[in-house]
């Protein structure tokens, strides 16, 4: 299930993934993985998606809400 609808708002499960990721800092897909126990192609593929919108972003590995993020989560 994707992450940002045709329209480009998050759907529920991109909502999910940012709420986890805002309560944690910054995560890399492997330490999301170690919660989960999602598929790593499926936790790679949500942060880009996530990402690509604009609603994270990566460094180092580690990535983290953005502002625009945040804004969409309220």
């Amino acid at each position: 299930m994707p992450c940002i609808s045709a329209d480009g708002k998050l759907t529920s499960e991109g909502r999910m993934r940012l709420e986890r990721l805002k309560a944690v800092k910054a995560v890399s897909p492997e330490e999301i993985v170690s919660v989960t126990g999602e598929p790593l192609f499926k936790v790679r593929r949500s942060l880009r998606e996530l990402k690509t919108a604009g609603y994270v972003e990566e460094s180092e590995g580690k990535y983290t809400v953005t502002e625009l993020g945040t804004k969409a989560l309220e």
